[in-house]
């Protein structure tokens, strides 16, 4: 082969390269615009953040900005209890009193959580009695167990849950406390997490690098039981699996996790949202973006 045959070879080759992601640029351009159109359509504050696991192609909106956590924070909890699990310092399995009293990081008063107020209610039936914390974990996640989440916390530690993310790059997250503190949420004390944020957690999870593949693997398990479906997976298709926390309070929506595709490859997707003025709307244009996302991925 001549120099000048190898020199036109090399010259096509990186003029298929340019067109290839010339038109990858274009095709995630189009979807960061339809994306925009649909939070457009809504009043309210939205942020995105979109990673393939594979490529490396990255979507972001608003990835900064800070939300109340809703529930969303319990990812990072569960993640807490993982690691220190896997130090030692009790197994999954160990068992855990189900109590009802917690302690307020505004002032060191107590108080208790309502029933009434939970997304899950069988585990106050059972206070005085004991749970894996296997189990408080898995309620944590499917059911969004506030009672759970607040059990979990104050065995785990709030100040260790936001060490461990701040190691792994999430340093605009906090955890601060347990759910429904209300003192604490008067002082402005309050659970806040990122797009940025909430993606980097999901993307060590979908490729098996915090603590080990089978940890990660059990947590995607349990994430993959979430029986909140409205906005990612909502209108996906029924082969395609979703690993994912959703969180809401008043004026609140966020979903954030993994998605898999039937093909194997698999994408993190976080879509937050505050301020809004028609949950049901807004719910629609959220889980609207999720589909776009997956057409993309289809290369559609």
């Amino acid at each position: 082969m001549t120099r000048i045959t190898k020199a036109l070879g090399l010259l096509l080759l990186m003029t298929i390269g340019t067109t290839a992601l010339t038109a990858q640029n274009s095709r995630l351009s189009g979807l960061r615009n339809e994306v925009m159109a649909l939070f457009g359509s809504q009043q309210g504050d939205f942020a995105l953040a979109f990673r393939d696991l594979q490529t490396g192609d990255t979507l972001y909106f608003n990835p900064h900005l800070s939300f109340h956590a809703a529930s969303t924070m319990k990812t990072p909890v569960l993640m807490e209890a993982y690691r220190q699990a896997e130090e030692g310092r009790f197994k999954l399995s160990d068992s855990i009193a189900i109590v009802n009293e917690f302690t307020s990081i505004a002032d060191g008063s107590k108080f208790m959580l309502d029933s009434a107020d939970d997304s899950e209610y069988s585990l106050y039936q059972r206070i005085g009695q004991k749970a894996t914390v296997y189990d408080l974990l898995y309620q944590m996640i499917i059911y969004s167990s506030n009672l759970a989440t607040n059990i979990i916390i104050e065995k785990v530690g709030a100040a260790n849950v936001m060490n461990t993310m701040q190691q792994l790059g999430a340093r605009e997250l906090k955890v601060l406390r347990g759910v429904e503190d209300d003192k604490a949420y008067a002082k402005g004390l309050n659970n806040t997490v990122t797009a940025f944020d909430l993606c980097l957690l999901f993307e060590q999870l979908g490729k098996r690098s915090f603590i080990n593949p089978e940890a990660c693997d059990a947590m995607v398990k349990i994430l993959l039981d979430q029986k909140f479906n409205e906005v990612i997976p909502a209108k996906l298709p029924a082969d395609v699996k979703v690993a994912h926390k959703t969180g809401f309070i008043t004026g609140v929506q966020h979903d954030s996790g993994i998605v898999f595709l039937p093909d194997g490859r698999k994408y993190v997707l976080v879509i937050l949202s505050k301020n809004l003025a028609d949950r049901s709307s807004s719910i629609e244009a959220m889980a609207k973006v999720s589909l776009a996302v997956y057409q993309y991925m289809q290369g559609r």
